[in-house]
């Protein structure tokens, strides 16, 4: 608690007058926590609905959100920059300055995006980030500098307390606009409304910010009790500082690479956003509580956690992936609670406040540069989640979980060998043991665990254990692909060329997703969610039928380039592609060979399909495919009412659209049978279901919607079709859509896929 050393006894009739403002300040204490509040609730509801508008501008990639997360960081180290830089002014300067500032951020309201297009070249990677500063720069900066700059203000009134706390009352904010916006903002609201409802939210923020200048600007007049209060400013080892940054830089690295586990294979959607981010907001909030307990006790715990969790970072949980990547959500909040409490521990006096609150961003901002540039250049997979859990294990606080001298060094050598021997039983186990788990390799992992555990607070021990179990648990084998040159890596996503131990069959994956796979002593013929018995296959063998041997095709995502197999002499056809590995790998004869055998000259136009459809001619194409998947996922941009509306412009008023909506985590039959309905579209549903025999030769289950503004020409695709409910029904006959009950189609404005989500398959 700060006192005013000068208010004595002797001084009473003096210094009445700042006795009455020091006691009208100390109520203060509410007006200071709901702008802080409310600006951490402004910032963080910001996020993911900037994110959202740049959806049908970026595409679905899980980095777009790293790159917006990155952006976002850098501007909040901009605002502490600024916040720690003005409070060497005189307080009414602040607040004339920082008052000034924010009436000037009103010229980029209502917010939204700059009208700036995507480059020509496919690659966004620096291009987000410029968008984004472009479209919301200003009005983020000052959001973000008004939380430290509260809190100094709060000292400068005469307040009394500890302002850190109020640091943990922000994190409340942030974590409730998060969830905020996918649970109350985004199923109810259009993206045009949400545009005001946040506008009119800063304009009652800049009120607040004014009324606290008016606390300080009263202070000032009341005695200038500021210097005393707050404490002399102190020199700050940069030794210090650089402890404070890497503590910062690992759990927002972790935030992120955590964030494009979940967003590998579910769709790029603000509610899947939000939860590594609300997790880390919640750290802080433990971590610099005023109750001390809980950061302490889960700073015990976070050992265990990171050994368990940190089991499973090469995992591939296939159709339980959720459920897998508990265990990274875990681990995430105990490491973060576990590194901020040591931020906080090491704090120091209220004077250098805003200076540890920009050494915190600082380190923000270097892991998020990390996981959103650095690791897609440098890494062909992830790479970047197990170098984190590793450099989290060598972070945590050293606390031993048992009770042992640490400071004896015949202890220190005995819990070394502990952990090299951890280690060399990891790297034993993942050069012997085969790619499906084992007892044996099980019971390794279970003895690295219990050695991890014993030699807990001993950071090189435990970070040679944790090695030991990240390397036996898959980790040896995803660099044994690193080093066969398998995998490569793009700004939208990570793939892998795997194959048989035969060699006779080879597949590309996304994620933990087929994207296509060709048969190499059969390699012509269409396999996986594209055969000849799909609802593609169907379409595009009844093409000269329908059309005439002159037929358009247009097929939006090349994958393996498996339908390219399909084509006909005399068709015209074009692929549309945003990734420019994906048409590097099609290419390639010695990866995949369907280009090179059935289409070698077929027209590649790159970038997001939205875009580049756009540039097409009216009435283009007899067919047009959307198998634009991104992991596991559609991307959300491309099945909205304007995004139909663009496939129908280029449609011939006779044409066939074929939307593939295989997924294991979402139904979308009412959202494309929502946009049949109303926008006069004719459709029909076709879920093939391959025999066992059809399986092993390659075929996989598929779903996909025909549509077309004829219905005539519809019903020559299809034939008769069954009107038995499709999701109570698997069959390879044509089926009618279910009704759409109350779903509306989606838009650009207003799109939610929380109603769709099928949560038993996630859990």
């Amino acid at each position: 608690m700060f006192r005013n050393p000068d208010v004595s006894r002797g001084a009473r009739g003096t210094l009445a007058p700042v006795q009455t403002m020091m006691k009208a300040a100390g109520n203060s204490r509410a007006l200071f926590l709901l702008t802080i509040l409310t600006g951490s609730f402004l910032l963080f509801l910001v996020q993911p609905m900037i994110a959202r508008m740049a959806l049908p501008r970026l595409g679905g990639a899980p980095a777009v959100w790293n790159s917006a997360m990155l952006v976002y960081q850098a501007l909040l180290l901009a605002g502490y920059a600024y916040a720690h830089r003005l409070t060497q002014a005189t307080s009414r300067q602040q607040a004339i300055i920082h008052i000034a500032l924010f009436v000037v951020a009103l010229m980029w309201l209502p917010i939204g995006l700059a009208n700036l297009q995507p480059p020509a070249d496919g690659s966004p990677i620096f291009w987000v980030p410029w968008l984004l500063i472009a479209s919301i720069g200003p009005l983020f900066f000052m959001v973000a500098s008004q939380a430290p700059l509260m809190q100094r203000w709060y000292a400068l009134s005469g307040n009394q307390g500890e302002p850190y706390a109020l640091y943990a009352a922000s994190n409340i904010g942030s974590f409730g606009g998060l969830i905020a916006y996918p649970l109350l903002v985004e199923p109810f609201t259009t993206l045009n409304s949400q545009k005001w409802i946040w506008s009119s939210i800063y304009v009652a923020l800049l009120l607040l910010v004014c009324i606290c200048a008016l606390q300080v600007w009263r202070s000032d007049d009341a005695g200038k009790v500021q210097p005393e209060h707050i404490g002399e400013r102190v020199s700050i080892a940069w030794k210090r500082r650089l402890y404070w940054i890497i503590l910062a830089a690992v759990p927002s690295g972790l935030m992120l690479s955590t964030t494009s586990h979940l967003t590998t294979d579910l769709m790029a959607m603000p509610l899947i956003w939000v939860i590594p981010l609300g997790i880390y907001l919640l750290s802080f909030s433990v971590a610099f509580a005023d109750n001390q307990k809980p950061a302490y006790w889960i700073s015990r715990l976070a050992p265990i956690v990171l050994i368990v969790s940190g089991a499973f970072v090469f995992v591939v949980w296939g159709k339980a992936a959720i459920s897998g990547l508990a265990a990274s959500l875990s681990l995430l909040f105990f490491v973060a609670v576990a590194l901020h409490h040591e931020m906080y521990r090491t704090r120091p006096a209220p004077s250098e406040l805003t200076s540890f609150y920009l050494m915190m961003s600082l380190g923000g901002v270097i892991g998020g540069f990390f996981c959103a540039i650095v690791a897609p250049l440098l890494f062909d997979w992830t790479w970047e989640h197990p170098i984190l859990i590793l450099l989290a294990a060598a972070l945590l606080p050293a606390v031993p979980l048992l009770r042992v001298d640490e400071n004896n060094k015949r202890i220190a050598v005995v819990m070394t060998i502990v952990g090299l021997t951890a280690l060399g039983l990891g790297i034993f186990g993942g050069i012997t043991e085969p790619a499906e788990p084992s007892f044996l390799s099980i019971m390794l992992a279970s003895v690295i665990v219990m050695l991890g555990l014993a030699v807990a607070g001993f950071r090189l021990p435990f970070l040679l254990a944790v090695a030991g179990l990240l390397t036996i648990n898959g980790g040896y084998r995803s660099f044994q692909q690193t080093l066969d040159g398998v995998r490569m890596r793009s700004y939208f996503g990570t793939y892998t060329v795997n194959s048989t131990e035969s060699g006779r069959v080879r597949w590309l994956n996304h994620g933990t997703t087929m994207h296509g796979m060709q048969l190499l002593d059969d390699p012509t013929r269409p396999i996986s969610y594209y055969p000849e018995t799909s609802g593609v296959g169907i379409a595009l063998q009844k093409a000269p039928a329908l059309f005439g041997p002159n037929a358009t095709v247009g097929i939006v995502g090349l994958g393996t380039g498996t339908l390219g197999c399909y084509k006909k002499p005399g068709q015209n056809w074009t692929f549309f592609e945003i990734d420019p590995l994906v048409i590097e790998i099609a290419r390639d004869r010695k990866i995949f060979s369907f280009l090179e055998k059935c289409a070698p000259d077929v027209k590649i136009t790159l970038g997001d399909a939205r875009l580049t459809l756009a540039d097409v001619p009216k009435g283009r194409f007899d067919i047009l495919a959307l198998d634009a998947f991104s992991s596991d996922s559609i991307p959300l941009h491309l099945l909205t009412k304007e995004a139909f509306a663009t496939y129908r412009r280029t449609l011939k008023p006779d044409g066939l659209l074929l939307v593939h909506i295989s997924n294991r985590y979402i139904d979308l039959n009412p959202v494309i049978a929502a946009e049949a309905k109303a926008n006069g579209w004719y459709a029909a549903l076709r879920h093939d279901s391959p025999t066992q025999d059809m399986i092993n030769r390659g075929n996989r289950a598929s779903q996909w919607i025909a549509l077309s503004p004829d219905p005539a020409k519809l019903a020559q695709l299809t034939g008769p079709v069954n009107r038995v409910k499709s999701r109570y029904y698997d069959s390879d006959q044509w089926l009618h859509l279910d009704p759409p009950g109350n779903v509306e189609p989606w838009t650009d404005d207003y799109a939610s896929v929380l109603p769709h989500l099928s949560l038993w398959k996630i859990l």
